[in-house]
């Protein structure tokens, strides 16, 4: 007898999307792990450790428009295996000059740049391909098991092995990054491509003309680009507010990190589940609202279970709102202009990021350790209220979802 309600599969063409993005995360979380280790031990400076994570960032300010327009010009798995080709010899040179004891800042900066600048590139055609891959009944849950191993390989997985590796050789982490570079071209290049229709005039300005037209989109941009805001102002400090105040070990805030990101994974596992149920904007508002308390009782914690709690609830919802807005934007925005518009997206939701670093060490230096995260919670509360009517009014809208 043959069933009718068996549950639908995702593509082949998807899963080796999904290999190569979790062959890539692994060796990035290694890659992530061992440049501070390697940066501490050139110089003691913070302000030249701080310049290697400025680097990494600073692609997604300058590069984030031109990379959504590649994506929606060319065949984008195209796009994302050449440039992780890039990113690998970027790696292997840095792994062989490393080896050879030429270490330096201005190494792991240009180094960090590249590979930043690489997955900028990678991002954008990767988050523009899947409509082109998934029908959009699954797109919830392929976003959901792209969040789930990017989140376990790369928090979870990836940084134990790079230090791990770093132990036993300083150039071993570098290396491994290369590998997984090159493995995951090889697994994308055997993606279907498909040819992109794009009238040639057509340019940066229709992706932001687009967004700035949405009202939804738009709200959840801004929204986004205040939350990162806050997040990194929270965040930068974590590590000061385990240790000094809460007297957690340097290997118990290896595990309070793991928490955190095994929250994310189940985030990425039931997220799909969660949308099925209540739907996008009732689970959008869902994660906002809990994240807010979750920021708040970080702050609050008064001891490390309880800490490493409330970062596995605030990495369980922060998965979803990324899955759930993700899902809006590629059943939203037309195939031809996704590139584009996520480009967009991006730069405003990630701009932000560097000054909440910066305001989250003044306010720390200020206010105490806890405060970086009783002043985020306050922030994006503020801003959940302020978007509040915008998302209310969707809600009530009769649209699909």
């Amino acid at each position: 007898m043959t069933r009718t309600d068996a549950k639908p599969r995702l593509p082949r063409a998807y899963l080796r999307l999904w290999w190569a993005t979790g062959i890539d995360s692994f060796g990035t979380g290694a890659f992530t792990a061992a440049v501070p280790l390697l940066a501490v031990t050139v110089t003691r400076d913070p302000r030249l450790v701080s310049l290697v994570a400025t680097a990494a960032y600073l692609p997604w300010l300058l590069l984030s428009l031109p990379a959504g327009s590649l994506a929606d010009r060319h065949d984008r798995a195209g796009l994302m295996w050449r440039a992780q080709a890039v990113q690998a010899a970027l790696a292997g040179t840095a792994a062989v000059v490393v080896a050879c004891g030429g270490a330096s800042v201005p190494l792991l900066v240009v180094t960090a740049f590249g590979l930043g600048a690489g997955d900028v590139v990678f991002s954008m055609a990767a988050q523009a391909i899947l409509p082109d891959l998934v029908a959009k009944p699954l797109l919830p849950r392929a976003n959901g098991r792209q969040q789930a191993i990017t989140t376990f390989t790369e928090q979870f997985a990836g940084p134990p092995a790079g230090s791990m590796l770093f132990g036993v050789a300083v150039a071993l982490p570098f290396g491994l990054d290369a590998v997984s570079f090159a493995l995951s071209a090889v697994l994308v290049a055997t993606v279907p491509r498909r040819v992109r229709d794009v009238r040639p005039h057509s340019g940066l300005r229709e992706g932001v003309a687009w967004l700035a037209r949405h009202r939804l989109l738009r709200t959840i941009a801004l929204l986004l680009g205040v939350n990162t805001f806050a997040g990194q102002l929270a965040n930068v400090t974590l590590v000061l507010l385990a240790t000094q105040i809460l007297d957690v070990s340097p290997r118990g805030y290896g595990l309070l990190l793991a928490g955190a990101a095994l929250g994310s994974v189940l985030g990425g596992l039931v997220s799909s589940r969660v949308v099925a149920r209540i739907g996008n904007l009732p689970a959008l508002l869902t994660a906002l609202a809990v994240n807010v308390g979750a920021f708040a009782g970080i702050g609050l914690s008064s001891g490390a279970v309880l800490l490493g709690a409330f970062l596995a609830l605030n990495g369980f919802v922060t998965t979803l709102w990324n899955v759930v807005t993700a899902g809006l934007r590629q059943q939203l925005v037309p195939s031809a202009l996704l590139g584009r518009v996520t480009s967009v997206y991006r730069l405003v939701g990630w701009g932000l990021i560097p000054v909440g670093a910066l305001t989250g060490g003044l306010v720390a230096h200020g206010l105490g350790l806890r405060a970086p995260y009783l002043v985020a919670a306050a922030v994006r509360g503020i801003a959940l209220v302020a978007a509040l009517p915008v998302l209310i009014r969707a809600l009530r809208a009769d649209r699909p979802l």
